[in-house]
């Protein structure tokens, strides 16, 4: 058996191919849409990719099991649990088989069974894998997706969140109980292969280590330290971060099926300021360099989110997947920054422009100041600046500058009444790389008059905080 993990950094996710080397045939578990990477090792291995399974209906990435299916007439595996608004639709030109729990398929030597674990999502599954090709009758590992982490689990709150299912999420954090309780009973030596790792926002707490036994997280996994179901329930559902608003679109895109990679359209070059001048009138333009080269000198109109783990984070969050986008980009970022965008579905990247060609075509720039906290400490504290603190919730809740006001960043574009238009603005989130991206949506959307603190809260409970004690 071959068993190979890939991980892409800036979703957090995991994806695994298991291959049975004595007959050539492999899985791929929760493909991610670069399908390259799992074609590459399969080649290098000796395997052919005859197999695609998806543990449930993703929400934070596209899934690639349809393109590997079309590429290779892979068969599908999927979910055939939960109630219809939870069943996969557009499969009668795949080759596939629907799961329920308790359901077997075979790869090669190996076996893999269906385990109905709802909580996350209604129809999710796990995986139990078992080698039969050295004699073993006892399974060696399972593929929990989101149902168990390394040291958290699945929340159940996205469908009522952002799926906008009401009522969903104390549903299904009893459900998820039930499940922890039934995950409980495995073997303490099988091995726990999850679908995400630290800084996803399927949970609130997940390790950063890619694997677990079941037995390791009964001793130390939070979540399974609880025996009754109403405190487990309060637990679960208090802390949860803000899911990010795409999340509603890839429930639907993985439902139903994404356009094929294969079929997206290239995006053009602009080579003239006219046409950078037409993208800024009707659409998005997003400028991908770094924070601080941005705030010394940008285009009045365009929306800064550098080209780093978190960008495909707050594209997610900020671009309208309705209309098209386009983009300012450093020399040979393009392909990385396509891809990361595609990960996520937003497919309608239109055109695109050297952001350093874009800057020497355009005659006046806009900049905004970075500012240490100490240097503002006095305006803040007599009212002559409007801090606006785009932290999530629980982090304002923990503590926050006296007098701010608190808009998230993710729904900084859609709560722009809220910011004073009277007064200078001093944006702030945890270190300063948000506030960064929400001082360039403030000065796109006409609030110029904006200051960023560098080191954000963290600096200011130091600097200034501790100073006053």
């Amino acid at each position: 058996m071959l068993l190979r993990y890939f991980y892409d950094e800036k979703l957090a996710h995991a994806s695994y191919l298991v291959g049975c080397q004595k007959t050539g045939e492999s899985v791929v578990i929760d493909a991610s849409r670069d399908i390259e990477q799992y074609i590459e090792v399969a080649k290098k291995e000796g395997l052919k990719l005859t197999a695609v399974a998806e543990t449930h209906i993703h929400a934070d990435f596209v899934a690639g099991s349809r393109d590997i299916a079309d590429r290779f007439g892979a068969k599908m595996y999927v979910s055939d649990e939960g109630d219809e608004n939870w069943k996969y639709q557009n499969l009668e030109n795949i080759d596939h088989q629907l799961l329920k729990d308790g359901d077997k398929f075979k790869i090669g030597n190996l076996t893999l069974e269906a385990m109905h674990t709802p909580g996350h999502t209604p129809e999710s599954i796990s995986f139990i894998l078992t080698d039969n090709g050295g004699g073993a009758d006892h399974p060696m590992g399972i593929f929990t997706g989101d149902f168990v982490f390394v040291g958290d689990v699945g929340r159940p709150d996205l469908l009522e969140k952002a799926a906008g299912y009401e009522g969903t999420a104390d549903a299904g954090a009893k459900e998820m109980f039930v499940s922890l309780e039934r995950f409980k009973l495995l073997p303490d030596y099988l091995q726990v292969w999850p679908a995400h790792g630290a800084g996803s926002a399927c949970g609130k707490a997940l390790g950063a280590i890619p694997s677990s036994t079941v037995g390791y997280e009964k001793m130390f996994n939070w979540a399974l330290q609880f025996d009754d179901e109403a405190t487990f329930v309060k637990a679960l559902l208090d802390g949860q971060p803000e899911p990010p608003k795409y999340f509603a679109v890839m429930k639907r895109v993985n439902k139903v099926g994404p356009a094929l990679f294969k079929d997206l359209q290239v995006p053009v070059e602009a080579t003239d300021a006219s046409a950078l001048h037409e993208w800024l009138e009707n659409d998005m333009v997003i400028d991908t360099r770094a924070s601080s080269e941005f705030a010394e000198r940008h285009i009045a109109g365009t929306i800064n989110i550098p080209f780093n783990k978190s960008f495909t984070n707050w594209a997610g969050w900020l671009v309208n997947y309705e209309a098209p986008l386009y983009l300012l980009v450093e020399e040979g970022t393009l392909p990385a920054i396509l891809q990361a965008l595609r990960s996520i579905g937003i497919d309608n990247t239109v055109g695109y422009m050297n952001v350093n060609a874009a800057l020497e075509q355009v005659s006046e720039l806009e900049s905004y100041e970075n500012i240490e906290p100490a240097a503002i400490q006095e305006k803040v504290e007599k009212g002559d600046i409007q801090v606006l603190d785009v932290r999530n919730q629980t982090e304002w809740d923990e503590g926050h500058i006296a007098g701010a006001i608190h808009v998230m960043l993710g729904t900084l574009p859609d709560r722009l009444d809220e910011v004073p238009q009277d007064q200078p603005i001093l944006v702030q989130c945890a270190a300063g790389g948000r506030s960064a991206i929400a001082a360039s949506v403030l000065q796109a959307k006409g609030i110029k008059n904006v200051t960023n603190l560098l080191g954000g809260y963290s600096r200011w409970k130091t600097d200034v905080l501790e100073a006053v004690k």
